[in-house]
């Protein structure tokens, strides 16, 4: 008990135990002095001994005493805290009676005493534990001291640092025995040489590359996230980075501007609520994908990019650039399934002032409009995407046939006469359905991860039967290769599973495996039937070193990257494996 509180304790006292009780303040060394006197004439030990007799240790033994009582807390204290309150032998307090002053003085100077012997034992603990409170005392100055060091030279009172820095080291072993193009179908420009004599010279050495992200993450209010990050890395010419196949590209060395040691933006936007239940995002520089109502799988290996668009690399396409979205979740109590939407339009030339070359909103902006809808609880998700891509943009990963950009008319009419190409653009309509699960508790039982996607290219006024070269119509099938792989591809799709396993071997390890089909033609306009099937697997486990360092070992597989392009009876295909570090600060 402190000092302090026997001063508090003397007019509470007193303005229970009689209304005409004195308070503390009216009490002088004088008085207190005539109240022992008086209580030796009237036989204090008398007095003491009746009060030890009838002394209580709850207030539930006063029969007269009821919750609703004004004073039945403030008597219910001075019985438990510090048991000097005495009632009648027949178990009543008779609070309503009166009493004398002397009365009143006799029990408050018990009280008194009892603080008095709480206040003795506190000191008496004090001085036993001096040194440790000086230590605390002590400890407690230099944590205040430290405080008021970070605060004088911290970055910013708004923004927050995260960093990530990966380091991979890995080849590849290119197999097969395709070494000439596919007189039926040829190949794409600049791919001429993407066979397995060639790779192995051009892609076949062992790279050490790196990654490095600076993320600012900065708030104003709270709520909102006005989100930078810096970027670099060296992976410009490493086959990890989709050369000479788009397949063979990781998630983490995949950049519009991958590498050659230069620091660059990578993402500028600002997410902030609109009421409770809407949220939206304004950027220059962001991505669809980043700004779903529900993240599709519980995979995330990290590893091939091709496995983190969630087996629909069309409608998850990852376009970057000029952002607007909006979202809506429904609000639920919190671990209750919720439905989500989301939408977002991205253009990735919307800094272009030449309308004929980008801008924002037009017919060359390579723009993509990607819509989500979902229900999503602890264990399972469910999700559907569309996603409307405009000419100049790609299908993010597929077989050498299937992935390359939608047609513009700008970038085909070199190849192609007015009979066979107009003004009018290219577009594709995407469409992805995935679903995911994963076990109460981690184990041996893996999270299922499921997605399947559906791509429609329209080229409404491209001719698929008939081209002009050099002033002849001819038809398609006679035509350079190059012409054949834009005129051609009408719908394709895609697949993909994933299973991950948690805490395997050691609690936070993680281990994880996927196979699937990146996007390959389906169908081809000019009625042909295509043989642009191909799979990909990946297998990894990840050793978490410390909370900030984990290790990933892994191997991948490409069994037939060239799809269309590859020549019948011949075959290509990449090994690959790589040891990724992650520093995460």
């Amino acid at each position: 008990m402190k000092p302090f509180q026997q001063f508090l304790l003397a007019p509470v006292a007193l303005g229970l135990l009689s209304p005409l009780a004195a308070s503390a303040g009216e009490i002088s060394p004088s008085q207190r002095a005539e109240i022992s006197t008086y209580m030796e004439q009237q036989n204090i030990d008398s007095f003491k001994a009746w009060e030890a007799q009838n002394q209580v240790t709850s207030i539930n033994q006063f029969s007269d005493v009821k919750p609703t009582d004004w004073a039945y807390q403030a008597l219910s204290n001075l019985i438990e805290r510090y048991g000097c309150v005495a009632g009648y032998p027949n178990g009543t307090y008779k609070g309503g009676q009166a009493m004398t002053r002397f009365e009143a003085a006799a029990l408050l100077n018990a009280c008194l005493d009892r603080i008095t012997e709480v206040t003795d034992e506190l000191k008496r603990l004090m001085e036993e534990f001096e040194k440790e409170l000086a230590v605390l005392r002590g400890r407690v100055d230099g944590l205040e001291a430290k405080v008021g060091e970070l605060e004088a030279t911290q970055f910013s009172t708004t923004t927050r640092l995260q960093g990530e820095a990966t380091f991979v080291i890995g080849a590849n072993s290119f197999g097969g025995n395709q070494n000439l193009p596919n007189p039926a179908v040829g190949v794409p420009a600049g791919a001429a040489n993407a066979f397995p004599a060639n790779n192995r010279r051009n892609w076949g050495a062992t790279v050490f590359n790196y990654d490095v992200r600076l993320n600012f993450l900065t708030s104003f209010t709270g709520k909102d996230l006005l989100y930078t990050r810096l970027r670099s890395g060296n992976a410009n010419n490493s086959p990890f980075n989709g050369q000479p196949y788009n397949l063979m590209a990781l998630d983490k060395l995949t950049a519009p501007t991958a590498g050659a040691d230069t620091v660059f933006i990578d993402r500028l936007y600002y997410r902030f609520p609109i009421g409770r239940d809407f949220t939206a995002l304004i950027g220059a520089k962001a991505r669809a994908t980043e700004f779903l109502a529900i993240s599709p799988w519980f995979y995330k290996s990290e590893i091939l990019d091709v496995f983190t668009l969630h087996g629909a690399p069309g409608a998850y396409n990852k376009a970057t650039g000029s952002t607007f979205g909006l979202m809506w979740k429904q609000n639920v109590p919190k671990g209750k399934p919720y439905f989500a939407v989301s939408t977002a339009y991205v253009a990735p030339v919307a800094d272009n002032g030449n309308p004929s070359q980008g801008g924002l909103l037009n017919e060359r902006s390579r723009g993509t409009w990607t819509t989500q809808a979902g229900i999503a609880g602890k264990q399972w998700r469910f999700a559907v995407a569309w996603s409307y891509v405009q000419c100049g943009q790609n299908f993010r990963r597929g077989t050498s046939f299937a992935q390359p950009a939608v047609g513009c008319p700008s970038i085909n009419n070199n190849f192609l006469g007015s009979e066979a190409y107009g003004n009018s653009a290219a577009y594709a309509n995407n469409f992805a359905t995935t679903f995911a699960w994963q076990p109460r508790k981690s184990g041996w039982i893996p999270s299922i991860n499921l997605g399947w996607g559906y791509n429609a290219l329209t080229q409404p006024a491209l001719n698929p039967v008939l081209a002009r070269i050099n002033g002849i119509n001819v038809p398609v099938r006679d035509t350079v290769p190059t012409f054949n792989q834009s005129a051609n591809r009408g719908a394709s799709q895609s697949w993909s599973v994933g299973l991950q396993w948690t805490d395997v071997f050691a609690k936070g390890n993680e281990a994880g495996m996927a196979v699937g089909q990146p996007v390959f033609t389906t169908s081809l306009r000019n009625g042909e039937t295509p043989q642009d099937g191909n799979f990909i697997w990946e297998w990894w486990y990840k050793f978490q070193v410390t909370d900030n360092i984990s290790v990933t070992p892994a191997l991948f597989y490409l069994s037939r990257p060239n799809g269309q392009f590859t020549t019948a009876g011949q075959s290509s295909s990449v090994l690959g494996g790589l040891v990724q570090t992650q520093f995460r600060f």
